[in-house]
């Protein structure tokens, strides 16, 4: 039997194509523009996924020193949610690495801490700086980093877990969520666990032990027996054979389909050598994006795109000028405000971004945001080119012939339309683009990812 993980390479019978291409763009990116798509074409799948698991971005030392800094500035404590969310999506326009903001916008979900209650974006600035450190590294240090994280103590009131009276929220959190799935533990390992947890406090330096408030003596977890504290009851999560499982499965899910369930035959191969390498999240994410099953044709749009990545999409698809502060107030009306996930489980995703109501307000948005000149139609030359432009851009041509002729149709009788005797006939002109844009952008196809 074939491992479905072994690296897909073209052959004449299965080749690439510039669906293949905007398959993995979709997937490592917040939507390609016809320039990536053209060179992903060009290029080949293994110097596309080189391309996009290296990016471009400056490294995390240096955003350290610099872009964080500056944000930090720009956005003190009390800033709003909306104006924290601008910050995130002005990164995520600008990116020369969409594949570990993307990444990191997973784990943001998985790790799921949201101002509304922490009430201070530097702490959830340092949370993102955490997980973009991490996005594709390694999943230990992260796990790790992360039970001492000012804003996760704050989310989930670590603060208020002392000796004698221990919190167990973050060690409940820490298993079902954050690295086992539900089942592989008790309510026992859970109260045990939250003794460990007690004594951490949030300082100016970040979370610190109060030796005072920690309950130092022994207790068991996971059928271990010790003086634990907080490293090492997330040594014995990492260390349990159902982590990689559940985070093998959570990333499989985020990059190939939501709703196919992939059968353990799939999943424990990778699961193991997820564990081998050290719990490196690159040389997983790697695997998957290089391999025969991502490719598989049963998994091109098995993924309903997210408010972010179908804003975003649009956005850098038309080469428009939005600014993040407008992109981040609409959003809010779809359900997705970036550092604000609706609970301890994020969003849930997938079929759940669709319902009457959201879909009424994607297409509201994707009206909104075809306002002004289009760099993606500027210097074409009739009505099939237009078409074919859109098509190409934003759903490579991954439509019936008839929904391509009826677009094209609906351009040629346009300059017959009644119009207000006020338009120029530039006026005209742009409002026929416009109108043809929104409705490749209301197509169901352009839904999905």
């Amino acid at each position: 039997m074939p491992n479905p993980f072994d690296a897909y390479a073209p052959t004449k019978s299965n080749p690439w194509t510039l669906a293949k291409a905007g398959h993995l763009l979709r997937r490592t990116t917040f939507g390609p523009t016809r320039a990536e798509l053209q060179a992903a074409l060009r290029d080949g799948p293994e110097a596309t996924a080189t391309r996009l698991l290296h990016g471009t971005a400056p490294t995390a030392d240096e955003l350290a020193t610099s872009e964080f800094t500056a944000g930090e500035r720009s956005l003190p404590p009390g800033a709003s949610a909306t104006q924290l969310a601008a910050w995130w999506l002005g990164r995520i326009l600008r990116t020369g690495h969409p594949l570990r903001e993307k990444v990191t916008l997973f784990w943001h979900n998985h790790f799921a801490t949201s101002v509304v209650k922490v009430q201070n974006a530097r702490l959830m600035l340092g949370q993102y700086r955490l997980l973009h450190q991490h996005a594709l590294g390694d999943f230990r240090a992260l796990l790790t980093a992360m039970s001492t994280d000012p804003a996760m103590m704050v989310w989930l009131d670590a603060t208020m877990s002392k000796k004698g009276v221990p919190n167990e929220n973050y060690a409940r959190e820490l298993m079902e969520l954050f690295s086992l799935g539900r089942g592989p533990y008790t309510e026992a390992d859970v109260r045990e666990a939250a003794r460990a947890f007690t004594g951490y406090e949030v300082t100016p330096a970040g979370g610190k032990l109060n030796p005072r408030q920690h309950d130092g003596g022994p207790k068991t977890v996971l059928g271990r027996t010790g003086d634990f504290a907080a490293d090492d009851i997330v040594k014995l999560c990492l260390d349990h054979p159902a982590c990689p499982r559940f985070l093998v499965t959570k990333l499989l899910r985020e990059f190939v389909s939501d709703t196919a369930v992939t059968p353990p035959a799939v999943v424990e191969p990778l699961a193991k050598r997820y564990r081998e390498s050290g719990f490196d999240t690159a040389q997983l994410v790697e695997t998957i994006l290089r391999s025969e099953f991502f490719f598989a044709a049963a998994n091109h749009r098995a993924k309903v795109k997210a408010p972010v990545e179908f804003a975003v999409g649009i956005v850098r698809g038309l080469g428009a000028n939005v600014g993040p502060l407008r992109l981040a107030q609409q959003l809010e009306n779809l359900g997705q405000q970036l550092f604000a996930p609706p609970s301890v489980k994020g969003w849930d995703g997938g079929p759940a971004w669709l319902n009457a109501q959201t879909l009424l307000g994607r297409q509201n948005l994707a009206l909104a945001l075809t306002e002004g000149e289009s760099d993606l139609l500027h210097g074409a030359t009739g009505n099939a080119e237009v078409v074919d432009r859109l098509l190409e851009v934003f759903l490579q041509h991954d439509v019936p012939a008839a929904t391509r002729r009826g677009l094209i149709d609906y351009l040629d009788a346009a300059p017959k339309a009644r119009r207000p005797v006020t338009w120029t006939a530039a006026d005209a002109v742009a409002h026929r683009l416009r109108s043809v844009t929104h409705l490749v952008l209301a197509l169901p196809e352009f839904q999905l990812a």
